[in-house]
């Protein structure tokens, strides 16, 4: 296999089938050793991140297929972290999508001066660019328009998608006393169509949980997450 790209949390092989392999890190997210799935720079590594990371990921990607979701997801080897995908073409130079039920983190940020801490939202969707140098900005359906980076129907399938994909992983969750306040999800283009669809990974490393509201740390909301 030939080595094509070294990212934050996996590194990116092209295999000889035509597919890709993606090698979980034990590296995060976050600043100054505190983890934040909303940061764009490793913050801190966690032994056992990666493994715990990709059965996360093999898990809700089952789940999502079952129901008939379109992912660039083709198998998992859970023991060697790493896990085999379609070859998919970024949207842009990557554009990823979050879906908010309380307000938190980067929303707050934003629109602390409209919103409380913890307030319910309707499974509300935000687009954002993968840009580290711009702090991965919010884009608007007329901006990726006017940039060609996303035709106006795409938007309306992905953020149908995006509610769709989250709303599955709230309701898993829920069922096991978690609380999804938010997740980070990535789409791209794959397939003989170049159809939309989910793409990267489903982690705790992309979501914010809580238990008896107290955020649930990422090896602990994996552990409580394969609880049948």
């Amino acid at each position: 296999m030939r080595h094509v790209y070294e990212g934050k949390t996996k590194s990116v092989y092209e295999l000889d089938d035509g597919n890709y392999l993606l090698r979980f890190k034990d590296d995060a997210t976050g600043a100054d050793g505190v983890f934040d799935p909303g940061a764009n720079a490793v913050g801190l590594t966690i032994e056992g991140m990666g493994k715990a990371c990709l059965r996360m990921t093999d898990y809700f990607f089952r789940l999502l297929r079952n129901a008939g979701v379109r992912t660039h997801y083709v198998g998992a080897d859970v023991e060697n972290a790493e896990m085999t995908v379609l070859p998919a073409k970024e949207i842009g130079k990557g554009l990823e999508v979050v879906c908010r039920f309380r307000a938190t983190g980067g929303f707050m940020r934003r629109y602390g001066l409209y919103a409380t801490e913890g307030q319910p939202l309707d499974a509300l969707v935000e687009f954002t660019l993968k840009d580290d140098a711009r702090g991965d900005p919010l884009i608007t359906q007329d901006a990726l328009a006017e940039l060609g980076i996303l035709g106006r129907d795409e938007y309306d399938e992905i953020k149908r998608m995006a509610r769709q994909i989250c709303v599955l992983i709230k309701d898993d969750l829920a069922r096991k006393g978690l609380e999804l306040y938010d997740i980070k999800v990535e789409f791209g283009r794959a397939g003989q169509n170049a159809e939309v669809m989910l793409i990267d990974e489903i982690s705790a490393g992309n979501m914010r949980v809580y238990k008896d509201g107290k955020m649930v740390e990422p090896l602990e909301l994996m552990r409580l997450t394969l609880i049948n």
